[in-house]
C-alpha cells in the first residue's frame, strides 16, 4: 500500500459527504460538487478524494489528464486509485477569487486560457464546464486549468466562450469595479445556469 493511499483511507466521511475526520499530515485545499482535494502538507502534491457517490470521475478524470500529459498549463499526475488521483498541487488564485480580491484578470490572462484551452482540444479532447473557480493564476503570473472530468463530453459547451465575451464586454471596461462581490457572481451563475440572461444561453 503506497504512502497515498494510507492517507486516502484516513478520510472519513459521512452519508451526506460531510468529512468528519482525515490524517494531521493532510490540509484540506477544496470541497468541490464531487470531491476533497487536500494538499499534503510539506509537499507540492494534492490529493483530490471522490465522494462515495462520485468514485467513477475518478477514473474518467486520471484518463483525461493522462491525455493531457506534457501540457504545462495543466497538473501532472502521479497516481491513482478507485476513488482518488494524486497530482501536482497547483498554488494560485481561482480567476472567482481574483475577481473577489481586486487581482486583475488581464487581455494576456484570457488568451493565455484560450491556448491553453486549444491544446486540450488538439490532443481530441472537448474542453466543457470551465469556469471562475477551475483556472488559476499562479503567484508569478502563470495559467493553469484544473478540474478536468467534463473533457470528454461530446456537447459543445459554450460556457468558456460566454466568460470571454463578459470579460470583453464588461469587465475589461474602465468603469467596471475589479473588485467584485461574491455574492454577486454567485447570483449571475445562478442566473446564467437558470438560462435567464439572454445573451449568454448556455
Amino acid at each position: 500500500m503506497s504512502i497515498y493511499q494510507e492517507l486516502v483511507e484516513s478520510i472519513v466521511v459521512n452519508k451526506k459527504n460531510r468529512l468528519i475526520d482525515f490524517h494531521p499530515s493532510l490540509q484540506l485545499a477544496g470541497t468541490g460538487r464531487s470531491a476533497f482535494v487536500f494538499r499534503v502538507k510539506s509537499s507540492n502534491k494534492a490529493i483530490k478524494v471522490y465522494f462515495p457517490n462520485s468514485v467513477y470521475i475518478a477514473k474518467e478524470e486520471a484518463e483525461i489528464y493522462q491525455t493531457l500529459k506534457g501540457i504545462h498549463y495543466f497538473p501532472c499526475i502521479y497516481e491513482t486509485g478507485a476513488n482518488y488521483v494524486v497530482m501536482d498541487y497547483v498554488e494560485g488564485d481561482t480567476l472567482f477569487d481574483c475577481m473577489t480580491n481586486g487581482r486583475v484578470i488581464t487581455d494576456a490572462h484570457i488568451k493565455e486560457i484560450d491556448y491553453a484551452l486549444s491544446l486540450a482540444t488538439d490532443a481530441g479532447l472537448n474542453p466543457s464546464d470551465i469556469h471562475l473557480r477551475n483556472i488559476l493564476i499562479t503567484p508569478d503570473d502563470r495559467v493553469m486549468l484544473i478540474d478536468v472530468a467534463r473533457y470528454r463530453q461530446q456537447k459543445d459547451c459554450k460556457q468558456w466562450s460566454n466568460l470571454k465575451k463578459a470579460h470583453r464586454q464588461f469587465y475589461s471596461k474602465r468603469f467596471f469595479w475589479k473588485k467584485v462581490p461574491g455574492p454577486f457572481l454567485n447570483g449571475v451563475a445562478f442566473l446564467y445556469k437558470k438560462g435567464l440572461i439572454p445573451s449568454y444561453r448556455l
